[in-house]
């Protein structure tokens, strides 16, 4: 009898499944109800195909858009699946056949718009037969908290009660808490059948710079990526427009995509870029949703997003077969002031949340000290527990040096208080330059002694430091009016003229870590763009995307380990017998040609057993330093940096492991006996989460560098006389 695991391999071609994927299969053959929340690229599909294939009734797929389920139906008959789809893009002719093979028992996989599964034909085509199975993708469409919420969705309910024998899985890649139960609650599912991946896509190098010269900024950033698939995200149809233009004329492979194209235009840009015909899509938000092609490299927001589930979706497009991808957001203050133009449109509730939602992002946006992911991931409700993900700009870059705003912070915080904690930033600016506006003239403020004391910044400049002062806790926002109000940190601080540290230009561009971008597996490029170049030509007679044929990721395993023979081959991820049979001579005739030509032998594929020591490895550097081995012995052991064992550490303690062996960190440390002890007092206090507050609790004298060494000594315990265990 086949199983799941036997299917993961023989039909799909994968050795081992993703997280959680063979929980969900499991709950779902049980018979149990089930939501998943997974990831894009975190392998949501085959949650349901497989078990699909091992049941003998039909499994029926509610998606919402035309072009998700061809492109997933594409996939499955590429692997020797039986899968259609009934929609308004077929033919009468091809409706027919396919509502025909349906009836016949011939199909196992049928995919569905909701709007079309009410119809009688529908209804009555599946009154006709055993439906196993209700998918739903896309699920958050259910929820009015959702980001895309669709009435149609709701009425879903009625299926499970016409079909109450077929087990039903819904699943959806960006769902909070609140969108989890108002999905489990609509459904009638037990919440015990909820399972949640990690929302942490590790590929992704995730930066954001400030939005100086956007367009030539685009072009560098595009420049890096010669003959790889991106997405371009703009703010309105004008910018797509006139940046896809100006990228067409720089000799740049582009189309556009929004809804004031014609169907036609949009239908033919996409499927020029599904098919590699094109390297870059500009476009607005429209585009992208289910639109499942794996090899996309980059993902760039020329504009800022509306919102962080926004945002978190879009880059979620790149980087989806596995592969090392680079996500760039441009921000400036403009952007934000363009948004909160069109959101003081609104009324009541929906403005409110809009210009929440607007305000997490931009806090996102400024902040140049914490793990980028730290933020995405709480989002979502997961907590991130590593100190650094070194794989974004903020973990790979130095931090940009703090300067002393004591004083313009003063004066701030002062203007905030004398204006009575009633008005928002842009006021209180008004107030500190002096201005003659009639708001400041109706309340008088030109009366009160912060009035015009400001005129040695910017209006640019005080905004900048007034979101500072927010974000470092000097000041709450009243959610619906924007009022500013002191915390008792901040009187705090201007009783004891306690020093502030921040910055009072806009961010800076930083340099980039270009081995960010790397993939873990060293690759044969030359091969890999002939084995690229043989499953276009493929593709194209096939009259389908190329990654129907094969990944990126899976040529990037060819052009590794050098497959010579169809034996060889079937180890490669994601080839299976099918596909093997259908496409596997090919690849390995290029290959074989290729080798033959260089004189390269083929090279043997580590077990996946192997590949998961390899990525631990900061568990044997953990239990090696806890047995007594200095950080300068295991970095020498390793051929690797001391940053990178620090870094190691800070890993295994945030796996929960106890740190021991102080000592030797305490030997790193240039500061005096003295200058460690406040540091760890001052670790006691705020904690380990994070290294700004500790800094700026040590007036800035700490540089940090000597931080991260000393919030490990700090978890070893052994220098205070506890073993607090704090996740770094």
């Amino acid at each position: 009898m086949p199983t799941p695991q036997s299917i993961l391999k023989e039909v799909f071609g994968y050795d081992s499944f993703r997280p959680l994927q063979r929980e969900v299969i499991e709950n779902v053959l049980e018979r149990r109800d089930s939501l998943a929340i997974m990831p894009t690229g975190g392998g949501k599909s085959l949650c349901y195909q497989i078990p699909a294939l091992l049941q003998p009734g039909l499994t029926l797929v509610i998606s919402p858009l035309i072009a998700l389920m061809k492109d997933q139906v594409e996939q499955l008959r590429a692997y020797g699946v039986a899968a259609v789809y009934l929609n308004s893009s077929l033919s009468a002719e091809a409706y027919a056949e396919n509502m025909e093979a349906v009836r016949r028992g011939e199909v196992k996989l049928l995919y569905l718009a909701p709007e079309s599964l009410f119809t009688g034909r529908i209804l009555n085509l599946l009154d006709s037969l055993r439906v196993d199975m209700l998918t739903i993708d896309e699920a958050h469409c259910i929820s009015e908290w959702g980001h895309d919420f669709r009435p149609e969705y709701r009425q879903l309910v009625e299926i499970r009660r016409r079909y109450p024998q077929a087990v039903c899985l819904a699943l959806t890649a960006t769902a909070t808490p609140r969108v989890r139960q108002d999905i489990s609650r609509n459904l009638g599912f037990s919440h015990n059948n909820e399972f949640v991946a990690s929302f942490n896509r590790e590929n992704l190098y995730i930066e954001v710079a400030p939005k100086t010269n956007p367009l030539a900024q685009t072009i560098r950033f595009a420049e890096r990526f010669k003959d790889q698939s991106g997405i371009i995200y703009c703010f309105s149809r004008r910018q797509v427009d006139e940046l896809a233009a100006d990228l067409a004329r720089k000799g740049f492979s582009v189309r556009p995509y929004h809804a004031g194209l014609t169907d036609e235009d949009r239908r033919r840009n996409q499927e020029a870029f599904i098919r590699d015909d094109v390297q870059i899509i500009v476009a607005t938000i429209a585009f992208g949703m289910g639109i499942n092609k794996p090899n996309v490299r980059f993902v760039l927001h020329y504009d800022l997003p509306k919102s962080i589930e926004g945002y978190y979706q879009e880059i979620g497009r790149a980087g989806r077969d596995g592969l090392p991808a680079h996500c760039l957001l441009l921000y400036s203050y403009g952007d934000v002031a363009k948004l909160k133009y069109f959101i003081e449109q609104k009324q009541g509730d929906e403005k409110r949340i809009a210009n929440q939602h607007v305000d997490s992002l931009v806090r996102y946006a400024e902040d140049e000290h914490n793990c980028r992911r730290k933020p995405l991931l709480a989002y979502f409700g997961e907590n991130y527990p590593q100190a650094k993900c070194q794989n974004c700009d903020n973990c790979t870059s130095p931090p940009p040096a703090l300067e002393n705003v004591t004083i313009p912070a003063q004066k701030f915080l002062s203007c905030v208080k004398r204006t009575g904690e009633r008005f928002g930033a842009g006021h209180v600016t008004e107030v500190l330059r002096g201005s003659k506006s009639e708001k400041v003239l109706k309340w008088e403020h030109d009366k009160l002694s912060t009035y015009g004391i400001g005129m040695e910044l910017t209006e640019k400049q005080w905004m900048h430091l007034g979101r500072q002062l927010l974000q470092m806790g000097y000041l709450q926002q009243d959610a619906e009016f924007y009022s500013l109000r002191l915390t008792e940190k901040a009187l705090d601080a201007l009783r004891k003229r306690a020093p502030i540290f921040g910055h009072l230009q806009e961010p800076q561009e930083r340099p980039r870590n270009e081995k960010a971008r790397k993939t873990d597996l060293d690759y044969n490029h030359a091969l890999f763009a002939l084995l690229r170049q043989k499953r276009k030509e493929l593709a194209d007679q096939d009259n389908v995307p190329p990654y129907v044929i094969f990944s990126d990721k899976t040529l990037v395993e060819m052009a590794a380990y050098y497959p010579q023979s169809l034996a060889s081959l079937m180890s490669i991820s994601g080839v299976g017998q099918v596909k093997a049979r259908q496409f596997g001579d090919s690849f390995v005739a290029v290959v074989r040609e290729y080798c033959q030509k260089k004189g390269i032998a083929e090279v043997a594929k580590e077990s996946p057993r192997e590949k998961s020591d390899q990525n631990r490895r900061y568990v044997a550097v953990g239990e090696a330093f806890n047995a007594g081995e200095a950080v300068e012995s295991l970095a020498k052991r390793y051929s690797v940096s001391v940053a990178t064992i620090l870094d190691n550490l800070g890993r295994f303690a945030a796996a929960g492991n106890r740190l021991q062996n102080g000592k030797s960190l305490q030997r790193l440390s240039s500061l005096s006996a003295s200058e460690q002890t406040a540091a760890l007092q001052a670790f006691a206090s705020a904690g380990t989460d994070y290294l700004k507050p500790v800094f700026e609790q040590l007036g800035g004298r700490v540089s940090y560098d000597e931080l991260k060494i000393l919030r490990l000594l700090f978890l070893t315990g052994e220098e205070h006389g506890t073993h607090n265990q704090t996740k770094p």
